[in-house]
């Protein structure tokens, strides 16, 4: 039985998400606050998800991301009643895997949370190189445990940031448009409007940056997407 953290300061709130997953088959355990929060997912090694509250006391839901980004991949569900597009394209650049707006109904967020946990599951490719390894520059991604690093650094990935690197990595010659890594990674149909591919970039090239400055590891080719940069 999967195992869900659920971070929201509203008691009859929280209580219903937890009683409705648990009628799913799911494990559940509470936070209220943002520091418990991110205690909890610092000390505990079997939850598998997390829905995130934005408003929190102590400690904000921004902040709880932020903090928790810094040393753990674990899927977060955004749920809040902040509905400005900026904030949740914020959210996901900070490496939220989804977001949802309350009111919400809980079959919709029982369907995103299956969603992110299949996504999640299958972090780790069917097929991989004879010795797990894949090298770009200073970029070495294990693809055994699905672990990334740059210059000898851990480089902390979302789930889908990861599966878009590896596919990046296993065709290094290859031009991505936005709709093949959409559809390739995501699993779903692609539509022009939708600028999820662009953030998940920004937020790529933004970690990596941080651990070597030095050199560009993704280049975008205006108007077709995106390419490993030699």
């Amino acid at each position: 039985m999967k195992k869900i953290l659920v971070v929201e300061d509203d008691k009859e709130i929280n209580r219903l998400i937890c009683e409705y997953l648990f009628t799913q088959d799911y494990s559940t355990v509470s936070a209220k606050n943002g520091l418990d929060a991110v205690r909890i997912i610092r000390d505990s090694s079997d939850i598998s998800l997390v829905i995130l509250d934005l408003m929190l006391p102590f400690a904000s839901g921004d902040t709880v991301l932020r903090k928790v980004r810094e040393f753990s991949d674990i899927p977060i569900i955004i749920v809040s009643a902040r509905s400005m597009v900026q904030t949740k394209i914020d959210a996901i650049r900070m490496g939220a895997d989804d977001y949802i707006t309350k009111p919400f109904d809980l079959d919709e967020l029982l369907a995103r949370t299956e969603a992110v946990l299949r996504r999640t599951q299958n972090i780790k490719p069917s097929e991989s190189t004879d010795t797990g390894t894949l090298i770009f520059k200073n970029l070495i991604l294990d693809t055994n445990c699905a672990l990334a690093r740059v210059n000898g650094s851990a480089l902390v990935l979302t789930s889908k940031e990861y599966l878009i690197l590896e596919l990046m990595l296993k065709n290094p010659s290859k031009l991505f448009s936005k709709s093949n890594l959409f559809e390739s990674v995501w699993k779903e149909p692609y539509f022009s409007e939708d600028n999820t591919i662009k953030v998940h970039m920004s937020n790529i090239r933004s970690k990596i940056k941080k651990l070597d400055d030095t050199q560009e590891y993704i280049e975008t080719v205006w108007g077709m997407g995106y390419k490993l940069s030699k």
